[in-house]
């Protein structure tokens, strides 16, 4: 059981106007609506424009998060952003979000776990504020997957989305979040998801050099039915609760057949689970934050709800939280 004095206090969310269906993959790529909606369950997915990055959608999520809870930010003390498409090699978004936002005394980095990044991003913001270094922090989970998509390669194009989501973690020693946390990384396996490389080769393994994002679907499937099934586990056994007790589990959104199958392997109903893939595919690191806020949003999630989220992806990292749900009304 963690010794944390960290809330999460409001959430927020963003993703682009343009919506892409699988109607119009199928003038891109050899496929049709019924292959992918069996196959991922994604109907469709947003955008970013030309002009777009990440740190534009992340600054729009940090407004929605302030205008629907009236939250002041301008004491924030450090900005953590978890992105694997970044505008530039540098400055950060996040430093391009405090720029953006004009929050004079704070810090600000990326953290990369790729899809595990918004569940390693809260940790990391805990950790922090448990340890009495910052007391207020935003936390963003934001992507332009787009950017670096292979719009020829139907085993990839059809998964992938834009958006971002945005919370605000801050001190309170009475009403903490943070229940309990399990991080791990299979890095002998991480050829088989990896992308915009400045390296040839991994491992002795040569690399494609397209830069963008290349996938094993099968051996990360294979990787992620087994692995996160004992993270869930361990980050439940911790805090002394079954996984059937929790109120919702929160994954990431990867592929709908692969939550039903970890779901499966640990009795988790389905009917307690929260994703975002049916309308924004898999969109990284958002979206766990956006499968948070659309539940919120459809009156599921509660003040009081336990909630499990797991994060997993390239590295091949993974990261699970369980988290007291209490939000400021």
């Amino acid at each position: 059981m963690l010794q944390s004095t960290a809330r999460i206090t409001a959430i927020g969310s963003y993703v682009p106007e343009r919506i892409m269906t699988n109607e119009d993959l199928e003038l891109l790529v050899e496929t049709n609506d019924e292959w992918i909606v069996q196959r991922t369950g994604i109907k469709e997915r947003r955008i970013a424009k030309e002009d777009e990055f990440t740190s534009d959608l992340a600054y729009k999520a940090v407004l929605n998060m302030q205008k629907r809870f009236n939250k002041s930010i301008e004491d924030v003390d450090l900005i953590i952003v978890s992105t694997l498409t970044p505008d530039y090699r540098t400055p950060s978004v996040a430093s391009r979000i405090q720029a953006k936002l004009g929050i004079k005394n704070t810090g600000a980095f990326d953290l990369n776990a790729a899809c595990a990044g918004f569940t390693y991003g809260l940790h990391v913001a805990n950790g922090l504020i448990t340890a009495g270094v910052h007391k207020k922090i935003l936390v963003v989970g934001a992507e332009t997957i787009s950017k670096i998509t292979d719009w020829t390669d139907r085993t990839t194009c059809i998964l992938f989305g834009d958006g971002a989501g945005a919370a605000l973690v801050e001190y309170d020693e009475q009403s903490p979040s943070f229940l309990s946390a399990h991080v791990g990384s299979n890095g002998e396996s991480a050829i088989n998801l990896y992308g915009t490389n400045l390296a040839n080769q991994m491992d002795g393994q040569e690399l494609n050099p397209s830069g963008n994002l290349i996938q094993n679907g099968r051996e990360v499937y294979k990787w992620a039915v087994t692995t996160v099934p004992k993270g869930m586990k361990a980050v439940t056994e911790k805090y002394g609760i079954e996984l059937a007790n929790v109120s919702w589990f929160v994954p990431h959104s990867a592929n709908m057949r692969m939550i039903e199958s970890i779901c499966d392997r640990t009795g988790v109903s389905i009917d307690k689970t929260l994703t975002s893939l049916v309308h924004y595919g898999n969109t990284s690191a958002a979206t766990i934050p956006l499968a948070l806020d659309l539940g919120l949003n459809e009156g599921k999630l509660k003040n009081g709800d336990i909630v499990l989220l797991y994060g997993f992806g390239g590295g091949l990292a993974h990261s699970g939280l369980l988290i007291k749900w209490n939000l400021d009304n």
